[in-house]
């Protein structure tokens, strides 16, 4: 596959996908809403991923709550190690691209994951 290893590029779900997206995985723990997986060209589902229902609606996309609801997800995730890891050897095979459903698109849990898969993998290079 042509494109950088480690790259960790965002998007939401419903946009058309491109050939630039790599690999195309999506981080929510319920489908996209009215939208068939034939038009949503998602290659792997890591539901397991995403954010607990408890948090993910204690934080219900609250500016205020944002570093804590990182934080808390942060934790979450070191918790799950195995699926921390299949993201972690897809994003060595190059260009990933987290899918989310969100109308929020800069404080979602892709966001998120992407800030904390970027910390793991600079933890990795020192």
């Amino acid at each position: 596959m042509n494109g950088k290893r480690n790259e960790i590029r965002i998007k939401r779900v419903y946009e058309e996908p491109e050939e630039t997206d790599g690999r195309r995985i999506l981080v929510d723990g319920l489908w996209a809403r009215g939208l068939s997986k034939e038009k949503a060209k998602v290659d792997v589902w890591l539901k397991e991923i995403a954010p607990s229902t408890e948090l993910r609606h204690w934080y219900g996309h609250n500016p205020n709550k944002w570093a804590k609801f990182k934080n808390c997800y942060a934790a979450e995730l070191e918790a799950n190690p195995g699926q921390v890891a299949e993201i972690m050897e897809e994003i060595e095979t190059g260009i990933v691209t987290l899918l989310y459903s969100s109308k929020e698109e800069q404080l979602n849990n892709a966001v998120a994951l992407k800030e904390y898969l970027e910390s793991v993998i600079y933890a990795k290079a020192e």
